[in-house]
């Protein structure tokens, strides 16, 4: 088992990439305290997905793909910045509108928290850059048989447990309860910070 000691650092990289700030955290923390355990922990199920998947295309070439192929990285960026921007707006908007009304309107099944959570870790293709870089750095020269499929494992637990780990927190009732007395101020800043990082990603080069 020692030909896969690599896996341990990288894990350790990953986990603190899912902990630093951005779009997942604040989706995953408004999930759980606006609407439920169960949706946040799907929605974190979702961003888990994402980083199995961005781990998977690295190891199978795609870091390699988007450095040769600019034009590529330039599409899949812009494309995550707007969907980045819309979120906000959509948060904005609904941020006084009452949290019963909310959940009515948008109530969904399980698997449609897990399409969100995916497709706002999938929104941000400088994940898929800093996991290629990553993998590239920590792969030995001897790459072991299911490398890829160990990876996306790999991704899928350290995503899955920090932010099943955030919902836990943000879903007690306590936390519930500040939300429901700031909801429209939480909203709007949540709103505020997803659109700067959606801005982020369409500035940046």
């Amino acid at each position: 088992m020692s030909e896969y000691a690599f896996l341990l650092p990288l894990a350790a990289v990953n986990l603190l990439g899912a902990m630093s700030p951005g779009p997942s955290f604040v989706i995953v923390a408004k999930t759980a305290l606006g609407e439920s355990k169960e949706a946040g922990l799907a929605v974190a199920l979702g961003m888990g997905l994402g980083a199995a998947c961005f781990f998977l295309l690295a190891a199978f070439g795609l870091y390699a793909i988007l450095e040769t192929v600019p034009m590529l990285y330039m599409v899949l960026k812009i494309a995550g910045g707007l969907y980045l921007c819309y979120l906000a707006v959509m948060i904005f908007k609904h941020a006084k509108t009452p949290l019963s009304t909310i959940k009515r309107v948008k109530e969904k099944h399980w698997l449609g928290y897990v399409g969100y959570g995916l497709a706002v870790q999938l929104s941000n293709p400088k994940t898929a850059i800093v996991i290629g870089s990553v993998v590239v750095a920590f792969l030995p020269k001897e790459i072991p048989p299911f490398t890829p499929w160990l990876l996306a494992l790999m991704g899928l637990v350290t995503d899955v447990g920090w932010y099943a780990t955030v919902v836990l927190l943000f879903s007690r009732p306590k936390a519930q309860q500040t939300y429901l007395r700031l909801k429209t101020s939480i909203d709007r800043v949540a709103g505020v910070a997803l659109g700067a990082l959606g801005i982020k990603v369409l500035a940046t080069p």
